[in-house]
């Protein structure tokens, strides 16, 4: 999941309406089912596959293939970055890539996606909070919107508690959502390279290299054994580097600059929807009622949230 952020601290100047073609539309379309797939891909991926090792192995490959398209797009200068920029891109790919997405891919070797994607919903939340840490002042329906979004998450948590599914797998995908509000909060905050696919480039090879050592400081490659790997592992692998990875990716960063950025933000409440729907439909995943009610809380919350901050 990704959040949008607004550039500066001072009001957006009004701009006249853009208008919502079909090209939004379709790019639109892409980021809601693309990334709210990538849940169900993750699970699949990790029926067969080492989780930190497929996870840092998709980013560097998506990483290497952005940065190869932005050289081929602007030219190779477009990949300089000064020390600064380069630093903070680590940092803010560590967060996002390794903890924030990471721990989501550990968590769905115990955690089914739908469940999954409903807790990583909780990112502005997460956010909210953060900004309110720091000297922010959030309308009271925003924070309204927070406290119920920690309601339905606690809804949410119930099959940990009961042993449905493992408490710890819960606990990691809380944690994960942490880390990636901590990670666009940061984001927000450093000096990344000028083009957004450049500092997302190395933000995916920073993480996707520390998955790597994770992974081997786990001990993963030990009991690496390459024929069982299912083709299924290996499609859903492809499909989030090509597609999780770049195309929605591509279709985001678009948007951002062609369509109402509260049209955007609408991905936010959308992607945990899709999610949920394909595990079920795809996987048998169980709809039960903790996950529906608790789901249904935090989606609603999460439409609160981006519809009060998008007034400001």
């Amino acid at each position: 999941m990704r959040t949008p952020q607004t550039a500066g601290g001072g009001p957006t100047p009004k701009s006249a309406p853009r208008a919502i073609t079909g090209a939004v539309w379709t790019a639109l379309a892409l980021v809601y089912v693309v990334w709210g797939s990538t849940y169900l891909a993750i699970r699949i991926v990790v029926r067969t596959m080492p989780p930190f090792l497929s996870a840092g192995a998709r980013f560097l490959a998506a990483g290497l293939l952005l940065l190869g398209l932005v050289a081929l797009r602007y030219g190779p200068g477009a990949l300089r970055a000064t020390r600064r920029q380069a630093g903070s891109a680590v940092v803010v790919g560590l967060l996002l890539v390794l903890g924030g997405n990471g721990l989501v891919v550990l968590a769905e070797t115990s955690v089914p996606s739908g469940l999954a994607a409903l807790l990583i919903a909780a990112v502005p939340m997460w956010l909210v909070v953060l900004r309110t840490a720091t000297g922010d002042r959030p309308p009271l329906r925003t924070l309204g919107g927070v406290l119920l979004g920690f309601a339905g998450l606690a809804v949410l948590t119930a099959p940990g508690i009961t042993g449905e599914v493992r408490l710890s797998g819960v606990v990691l995908v809380v944690v994960a959502s942490a880390l990636w509000s901590l990670g666009s909060f940061s984001a927000s905050k450093l000096s990344l390279p000028d083009n957004p696919f450049t500092g997302s480039g190395y933000q995916m090879l920073a993480g996707g290299a520390g998955g790597i050592v994770v992974a081997l400081v786990r001990g993963e490659h030990r009991s690496l054994e390459w024929a069982s790997f299912s083709t299924a592992s290996w499609l859903a692998l492809g499909y989030l580097v090509l597609f999780g990875s770049l195309v929605a990716f591509t279709a985001y960063v678009w948007l951002l600059r062609a369509a109402p950025l509260s049209l955007v933000a609408t991905y936010a409440y959308v992607n945990p929807v899709v999610a949920v729907a394909l595990g079920a439909l795809i996987l048998d995943e169980a709809l039960t009622v903790p996950i529906l009610v608790g789901g249904a809380i935090v989606v609603v919350a999460v439409c609160v949230i981006v519809s009060t901050e998008r007034r400001r």
